[in-house]
């Protein structure tokens, strides 16, 4: 497991929980009750006993990168281990906060002869933006439609109530995405092995708790051992 002399740093979840406190001091009680409900009314739908379990075999990808380069998951995983990171969207401070935290990890990521790849639903161009303006160096893929995701089980239709809320915050979905499904991922971590075998994966309907890249690191240790 991971050495104690090789810190990660400040808790992911840490920073996480300062945008919410922040949050919730600048934004008005009703719209705070509304993100709430919308939580509730997510994880109630069961997706997170849905996605794709460990022991499971992830399915192969084709996806278009943020450089307009086609990905596939069969060339990465000729190289060694892979680390899936699926996000949301540039609009989602989560998003950017937890993508940023990888990038200081990806040393380690790399140290274990593993990649990293982010996954979402944007456009390309999009994916451009994201990586230009937060200075990601690993790979920003394009999953139209949530169609990959959806094979992992973490892809959802947002329902109107949802889209309203979106729409008062000024975030346009479908001129992000370049759709008008209105799909998004459950912002989750997968790592898979060489064989594409997933060793481990963690997702949750609430978009403000995400895993610590620790646990998915210190399952790449425990491959290179």
């Amino acid at each position: 497991m991971t050495s104690p002399a090789e810190p990660y740093g400040p808790s992911l979840q840490d920073q996480l929980d300062e945008i919410t406190a922040n949050t919730r001091a600048l934004v008005p009680p009703d719209r705070l009750a509304r993100t709430e409900q919308l939580v509730e009314d997510l994880r109630a739908t069961g997706i997170e006993d849905g996605i794709l379990p460990p022991g499971s075999t992830a399915a192969e990808f084709q996806l278009q990168s943020a450089t307009s380069k086609l990905i596939r998951s069969s060339d990465l995983l000729a190289l060694g281990p892979l680390v899936l990171k699926f996000f949301r969207g540039r609009w989602d401070p989560y998003d950017m906060t937890e993508l940023e935290a990888w990038e200081a990890l990806l040393p380690k990521v790399r140290r274990r002869r593993a990649l990293l790849v982010a996954i979402s639903p944007q456009t390309s161009r999009q994916n451009a933006f994201t990586a230009d303006r937060h200075h990601l160096s690993f790979p920003l893929v394009s999953d139209p439609s949530c169609t990959y995701a959806e094979t992992l089980g973490l892809a959802y239709a947002v329902p109107e109530l949802t889209r309203a809320h979106f729409r008062s915050m000024l975030v346009n979905i479908p001129f992000l995405n370049g759709d008008e499904t209105w799909r998004l991922p459950l912002p989750a971590t997968y790592v898979l092995s060489a064989a594409g075998t997933v060793l481990y994966r963690e997702a949750y309907a609430d978009h403000r708790l995400r895993p610590e890249p620790a646990k998915a690191i210190a399952v790449l240790e425990d491959l290179a051992l």
